[in-house]
């Protein structure tokens, strides 16, 4: 008898009698299909791998970092998409130069000055974010002295840094004389064993290891309240970041941006476990003498930041500073300082709700 029909599968055919018509083009949408499927898995994998970042900051682990280590810590930067590896800078460590060689995505950089030298060097980075809206920068003062002008009466430790950026200023607006100047070397006795004496310092740092030697409490004078506007501990990228990865910047400074807040106002122990980690001098007490002062003096929110944010930067405010710093000669007057920054990734009010309401 001949074959009626192949007697099995669906179709009537074990694999051994002739195709069915119309089967190559369905086996052919099959695979295609399957290929669809196998890309958009692989698809939505790759759009959640985070960013791998590279941040250099300025100096080893301490407090005055600790937004950035709290939002690597608590999480904020790998919610953003950010896959942040923070590189310590120190005494023999430049991590500024590795930003525009492409080492390095973000840098902290110190003050605003810092970015002028960028513009007036043509160096391709550019600001996008001011973490504090005051230089901690200060001058420690024994309790006697009162007021600020004062300090012109004092023998004054200076560091060659400070003799050519905020004590030009000095000069310039409150007739501060250089020969009073001694050359600081980082630390205090020279300041205590002198009662007739004033040093530079953070107001994060030196008041707390005056207090713990000398068995003291000293005279502060922040120079952010004297005038001193500065931005500081600025984030820096690269133009050329800014111009093809905008959004990779704008997750990374409002990260930064939760970060300082969690910091600030939450619980700051996340952050602070891995400073201590990566810089194993750093102490508890420091820790916590340093964000209080923060918190005290307003470093990290105050002014513009109140109601833009942290990280706020204005045109206003970067005048203002420009021009103390052409009054006293420190940077040229032509100089399009315009050109060190960007408002475009800041102002946008980014962590205004985590900022207690009292």
């Amino acid at each position: 008898m001949g074959r009626a029909g192949c007697g099995k599968g669906s179709n009537g055919c074990d694999g051994r009698c002739p195709a069915l018509p119309g089967n190559d083009k369905v086996r052919k949408m099959v695979r295609i299909a399957a290929f669809l499927v196998v890309f958009a898995v692989i698809a939505a994998a790759q759009a959640q791998q985070p960013d791998k970042v590279r941040f250099g900051t300025n100096w080893v682990a301490e407090a005055e970092h600790g937004g950035f280590y709290q939002a690597l810590a608590d999480g904020t930067y790998k919610k953003y998409g950010l896959d942040v590896t923070i590189v310590p800078g120190g005494p023999n460590v430049n991590n500024r130069i590795l930003l525009p060689v492409g080492k390095l995505d973000f840098f902290m950089s110190a003050n605003s000055l810092q970015s002028f030298d960028a513009v007036a060097y043509n160096i391709p980075t550019i600001v996008v974010a001011a973490s504090f809206q005051k230089d901690p920068q200060v001058f420690v003062a024994h309790p006697d002295v009162t007021k600020f002008e004062d300090l012109k009466t004092r023998t004054l430790f200076v560091s060659k840094e400070g003799m050519a950026s905020y004590f030009q200023w000095l000069k310039a607006d409150f007739g501060f004389n250089e020969s009073k100047v001694k050359p600081y070397t980082f630390n205090a006795q020279p300041f205590l064993a002198d009662k007739n004496s004033a040093m530079q310092g953070y107001a994060t740092s030196e008041p707390f290891a005056v207090e713990r030697q000398g068995r003291f409490k000293p005279a502060v004078f922040l120079l952010a309240d004297h005038g001193f506007d500065a931005y500081s501990t600025l984030i820096e990228t690269r133009r050329e970041l800014v111009e093809k990865r905008p959004d990779l910047v704008q997750r990374f400074v409002d990260a930064s941006a939760v970060g300082w807040y969690h910091y600030i106002y939450g619980d700051s122990r996340p952050g602070n476990e891995l400073i201590k980690k990566q810089n194993p001098e750093m102490t508890d007490a420091l820790l916590s003498f340093s964000v209080a002062k923060m918190k005290e003096y307003g470093i990290v929110d105050s002014g513009d930041s109140i109601k833009l944010g942290i990280g706020a930067m204005t045109d206003a405010h970067w005048k203002s500073f420009f021009d103390k710093m052409v009054r006293a000669g420190v940077v040229k007057a032509g100089l399009d300082y315009r050109k060190s920054y960007t408002l475009k990734f800041v102002d946008k009010k980014v962590g205004l709700n985590l900022r207690p309401k009292n």
